[in-house]
């Protein structure tokens, strides 16, 4: 799934994280992505290795998937 979705060309990152929390001795993943535009978010939700990873992924949660788009601010 990474290497596919690094090569795709509306892809600008992305990035798998392991986040381990001591004290509730808990495992965490987060993806973190950031595509050219909406178009090549809807490109990469429509490849065969995504389908094929959220169809096996979702055995694999305790909970379902939390997905966030964030805008980015240039000033402030």
């Amino acid at each position: 799934m990474i290497n596919p979705t690094r090569s795709e060309e509306g892809n600008e990152l992305y990035n798998f994280y392991e986040e381990k929390n001591n004290e509730s001795k808990t495992t965490s993943f987060h993806l973190f992505e950031i595509y050219k535009d909406s178009a090549a978010l809807d490109f990469h939700r429509n490849t065969p290795h995504y389908k094929n990873y959220r169809s096996k992924i979702v055995d694999l949660l305790e909970k379902p998937i939390e997905v966030k788009v964030l805008n980015s601010i240039d000033s402030v």
